[in-house]
């Protein structure tokens, strides 16, 4: 998937945090704070074709029920287009 802003990864006093930088910092004023899974998905997106492939990758690594994953990420991706981070 493609990420189209400049956002480090970053544990910030125990929680997992997106950090605008480079030109992103001038744009974007504030942090997004991630759960758990949401960092997961963060450090995969570069690397997935699709939701489905997220979706199954989530499933391998956590012990959660099929349809909530669907829908947890359905949200969350639909959460980062809104806010234009992917496209």
């Amino acid at each position: 998937m493609n990420i189209k802003k400049e956002l480090v990864l970053r544990e910030i006093a125990g929680e997992n945090v997106l950090v605008p930088c480079g030109k992103t910092v001038f744009s974007d004023n504030g942090l997004f704070m991630l759960n758990e899974v949401g960092s997961f998905i963060w450090k995969i997106l570069p690397f997935v074709a699709n939701e489905d492939e997220i979706v199954e990758k989530i499933l391998a690594e956590y012990e959660i029920e099929p349809e909530k994953v669907k829908a947890d990420v359905d949200n969350f991706l639909a959460s980062l287009k809104n806010l234009e981070i992917i496209d």
